[in-house]
């Protein structure tokens, strides 16, 4: 029995339009149950199109990926665009439910609303439309969305990017106590190298569609052994 939640096995593959334009290259990694792997790289060098092929919006040209949990919710990086700015948090955080279809109203509300306690969200948040909510308000009634049907993996976009460094330390511990509390394993994207030191395991560095060098987060920044990776490192990303 395995102890992942996904398996990426030697996956190529990009866009036709056209023509074939090739954006991952031989892309090989797991992500084990229970931890926070981390994948870094600057704009443009295909971490949304990983993204999009592992929630199965696009398939690749070849490799498999494998998935050992049901499909993993996603948190975007801008959690304004993600809201529907006529509806309140609850309904945010309620519409996967009614999609779903299998609670009563009476169900869904109470699963909404020790979802959004749990993800600390101020109750006086939680009739509030998004453009009365702060970025990191708004970022909590995400979280709180892709959790809701209760996954085990959760892919993280750049969920922090958006927020002041304040804030930014409040969402990450939330999300590590989020992984120990409901046995979560995520795959978080970012182009920051010192929030990816913060909150992940292992950590995975991608340039133009290649996965150059990965490893556990400690031996990866005292030791990199990519001339990419170094320059991240030393520029400060």
């Amino acid at each position: 029995m395995t102890d992942n939640v996904l398996e990426v096995r030697h996956v190529s593959g990009g866009y036709r339009d056209g023509t074939y334009r090739e954006v991952l290259h031989d892309i090989d990694f797991t992500v084990r149950h229970g931890e926070i792997m981390g994948l870094v790289g600057e704009s443009g060098t295909g971490k949304t199109t990983l993204t999009r092929m592992i929630l199965g919006m696009l398939t690749p040209e070849s490799g498999s990926i494998i998935h050992y949990t049901k499909r993993p919710q996603i948190i975007f990086q801008d959690a304004y665009s993600s809201l529907n700015p006529a509806f309140t948090a609850m309904w945010s955080v309620e519409e996967p439910l009614r999609i779903f279809g299998k609670y009563d109203a009476a169900e869904r509300r109470r699963r909404v609303c020790s979802m959004l306690e749990r993800v600390q969200l101020p109750r006086e948040c939680w009739n509030a439309r998004p453009d009365d909510l702060s970025g990191g308000q708004r970022q909590r009634v995400s979280i709180a969305a892709a959790l809701i049907q209760r996954p085990h993996f959760l892919i993280a976009d750049e969920p922090v990017s958006a927020l002041d460094v304040t804030i930014q330390a409040q969402i990450l511990r939330l999300l590590k106590q989020l992984r120990d509390d409901l046995d979560l394993s995520y795959l978080f994207i970012s182009h920051d190298l010192n929030v990816v030191y913060q909150l992940c395991d292992r950590v995975m560095v991608m340039k133009q569609g290649r996965i150059v060098e990965q490893g556990d987060i400690e031996t990866v920044y005292s030791n990199p052994r990519h001339e990419y990776t170094k320059r991240l490192l030393e520029a400060g990303l």
